[in-house]
């Protein structure tokens, strides 16, 4: 690098330098502003263009429509709102039309101008940031209105009324005697909202009837209805899937004397990969192994362009609530066609892998096979095969098919324990129904070590998929996990600090880093909630056509390869390998091409708006089972802190509700978002994250799937002999008790 390039590269300023500026310029900012501020022109646009990229990427900047960008928790200038409810003095409050945050949205109070907006109204507004979490608006103009809700229909006289199942806004709206048909008390229906008066009840419509209150088939309708999930195929769609049955094979490899097997939990409906490990017979390679991973040939049967591939676009991956599938494709395709059942000829997108004794892949090929598994396994079959206690299905292919899997299993486990990726451990809650459909449990989903072999061999098969395409430079659709920002670094450093961890921070966080921290943490009583803030700390994993690396399982490149059936990337990722490597006429279609990084946004946006719907259900249906409990006292343990309560996590089913900030007490609570704690300002009461407490289920709201508790007392205390939510003694000095009408005052403010 010459002198002047050196001079040049130091004159750009810094990550931080361009957060900074964007976070304290009023109005619109973007390229153009950074670039004038900053003086960078030239070949230098090239490198800020790049710079902005990362850091969308990384969570650190946020992008509109319309190019403006805003700092990471920042709402942008100009925003469509929402108005949900009214104030206790009249005041409008809205809420942003799309959020997507687990957490409350921010406080906005919009101005009415020249005509005052009513609730169930959608506006554009423009937007003033007073303080964190806080906005004044003022409208620009009205939009269509017709948001969409989910809720209750109860007759009150000749008219109805539908209860919001949004936990955030509890509103009742009146319906019209002629804005409601062929619905009944008791029913669960979908509904529009209607401009309706600034005082008094919003009115709606009601557009379909769900189910009934109390039904159970309903409350994953619910989840799905809220989130906008398409529940039904168009009759061209159907047709089409119909129709593709009747295509042949193809020309393809033919590998069905070959004893794949799929592994599954007990319940799956689609089986989508299969594998296959023997000893690798090649002298070079001593210890070696071959591995076969099989997948579905979506690609076979959806073709681009086709009914069939319009509608998995749209939706971008099955959704799976607890009692039910919602898949991407019709189950013609997901549950038979592209299932790869035992005894079944199938076609299949085949990668063989060759690694080495230490479990280092030494090569790969892919290719368009035939084949026939010969068993259907779930996850606790193989571990109970594995550990002497074969079943009468397991018996004959124990020796040869599920010992040399483990063979391969644990070669590949020394490449990923040098590799070191981010090793958390997150319980999963199953619920279990009893043979009328009610819920018999709730209880952490087992993982054994046959998950991980199945795990190891899906990464594999996904790095093999995402070298093949950088070699033969096909664009491909990455999963692209960033690192996490230095903010949420830094932030995660005092929160250790105030467990007794202290940690120097590196120049670069590593996955080798975290697992030091949670290492650490073992077998301490603090060890699920170190888990729980390594995690808040990572950035969120997006599928994106620019490859920045996948942080969390620490690798240079990596795609989704082995789920088509359930995730529309992955047929992507096929379609894009078929063209790479001329393995059929089948592949990207020009309008793939030129489409591919807005495809990538979407599918990501969908994949988001499934957990959150599959997030809610599992309230639903949690709460339920609660229900009967109100007044019952449980040991739990503080999950979250916000400015407007604490939640909490059961100990023994891993239910979360929320202790509101009204039901603490006389008390005006500080939240700090660093250190994770609610501290009373007058009596120094303090919340911590991770403190064990007992609480008592206050309410059980199987509608919006709220939990309501009330604390009990504390229970150990809180971690690291931090101090517990209980009042402190009053300290020298301390300000007098306020009055009754201030510390009314207080709380409303909280509100």
């Amino acid at each position: 690098m010459s002198k002047a390039d050196k001079k040049a590269k130091a004159a750009l300023p810094t990550r931080e330098a361009v957060r900074e500026f964007i976070a304290t310029q009023p109005g619109r900012i973007g390229k153009r502003e950074i670039a004038r501020a900053f003086h960078i022109s030239g070949a230098e646009r090239i490198w800020l263009k790049s710079l902005l990229k990362e850091m969308a990427a990384a969570g650190e900047i946020s992008r509109s429509r319309r190019k403006n960008l805003t700092p990471q928790g920042h709402l942008p200038e100009v925003l469509v709102l929402d108005i949900v409810s009214l104030s206790d003095d009249g005041e409008a409050l809205a809420r942003p039309a799309n959020w997507e945050g687990d957490d409350e949205p921010p406080r906005i109070i919009v101005t009415s101008g020249r005509h005052a907006p009513a609730v169930g109204e959608r506006v554009l507004a423009r937007l003033k940031r007073h303080k964190p979490g806080h906005y004044e608006a003022e409208t620009i103009r009205r939009l269509a209105s017709g948001e969409a809700i989910v809720g209750v229909f109860r007759m009150v006289g000749k008219e109805g009324r539908i209860r919001s199942a949004d936990r955030r806004n509890r509103h009742e709206f009146i319906v019209a005697p002629g804005d409601f048909e062929a619905v009944s008390d008791g029913d669960v229906v979908a509904a529009n909202v209607l401009p309706g008066k600034v005082f008094g009840l919003p009115r709606a419509k009601v557009t379909e009837r769900i189910g009934r209150v109390g039904d159970m088939a309903s409350l994953s309708l619910i989840s799905a209805h809220r989130k906008g999930i398409p529940l039904r195929f168009s009759d061209a769609v159907l047709e089409e899937a119909r129709a593709v049955a009747k295509r042949g094979h193809g020309r393809r490899d033919d590998l069905r004397d070959l004893p794949l097997v799929t592994i599954d939990p007990e319940d799956a409906r689609d089986r989508d990969d299969a594998v296959f490990a023997e000893p690798d017979t090649d002298r070079e390679n001593p210890g070696g192994h071959h591995l076969i991973v099989a997948i579905a040939d979506v690609a076979h049967y959806v073709r681009p362009g086709s009914e069939l591939d319009r509608a998995a676009r749209e939706r971008g991956n099955s959704v799976y609530f607890p009692d039910r599938v919602t898949p991407m494709l019709p189950e013609a395709l997901s549950t038979d066609l592209c299932s790869l059942a035992p005894g079944e000829s199938r076609p299949a997108m085949a990668v063989h892998i060759w690694i080495d004794a230490a479990g280092n892949k030494r090569r790969h090929k892919f290719e368009r096979a035939l084949i026939r598994t010969v068993a259907a396994l779930s996850y606790e079959q193989v571990e109970e095969a594995r550990a002497g206690r074969p079943d009468s299905e397991t018996a004959p292919l124990l020796e040869p098919v599920i010992r040399p899997l483990y063979d391969a299993f644990a070669a590949l486990e020394q490449a990923r324990a040098k590799r070191h990726p981010l090793a958390l451990e997150l319980p999963e809650r199953k619920i279990e129904f009893d043979a009328e459909g009610r819920i018999a449990n709730i209880r952490p989903r087992p993982h054994f070590a046959s998950h991980r072999l199945i795990e190891e061999f899906m990464i594999l098969a996904n790095v093999a998929a995402a070298e093949a395409l950088d070699a033969c430079r096909e664009p491909a659709v990455y999963r692209v996990h960033e690192q996490p920002t230095r903010e949420k670094l830094a932030d995660l450093l005092v929160f250790l600090k105030t467990l007794g961890i202290k940690l120097q921070p590196a120049a670069r966080m590593r996955p080798a880093n975290f697992n030091q921290i949670l290492k650490r943490a073992e077998g301490e009583d603090h060890e699920p909630v170190i888990h729980q803030v390594v995690l808040r700390a990572q950035a969120q994993a997006i599928y994106s056509t620019e490859n920045y690396g996948h942080f969390g399982l620490n690798l240079g490149r990596y795609v989704h390869f082995t789920s088509p059936i359930r995730r529309y990337a992955d047929l992507l990722v096929h379609r894009a390998l078929i063209s790479g490597l001329s393995l059929g006429k089948d592949g990207l279609s020009d309008y793939d091409r030129s489409n591919l990084a807005a495809i990538a946004e979407a599918i990501s946006g969908a994949e988001r708006r499934a957990m959150a719907a599959e997030r809610e259900a599992l309230e639903r249906f949690i709460a339920i089972y609660l229900a009967d409990r109100v007044g019952a006292t449980f040991a739990a343990r503080i999950s979250s802190l916000t400015r407007f309560g604490i939640f909490v996590a059961l100990d023994d089913s891993g239910a979360e509700g929320l202790i509101p900030i009204r039901d603490l007490g006389d008390e005006f609570f500080l939240h700090d978002e660093t250190r994770h704690t609610l501290i009373g300002r007058r009596s120094g009461t303090t919340y911590r994250l991770g403190e064990k407490i007992m609480v008592r289920l206050a309410e059980a709201d199987g509608l919006t799937g709220s939990l309501r508790f009330a604390i009990e007392a504390a229970a150990k205390g809180p971690p690291a002999g931090a101090k517990s939510g209980r009042p402190a003694a009053a300290r020298p000095g301390a300000k007098p008790k306020p009055k009754r009408d201030a510390r009314r005052k207080s709380r409303r403010a909280q509100k």
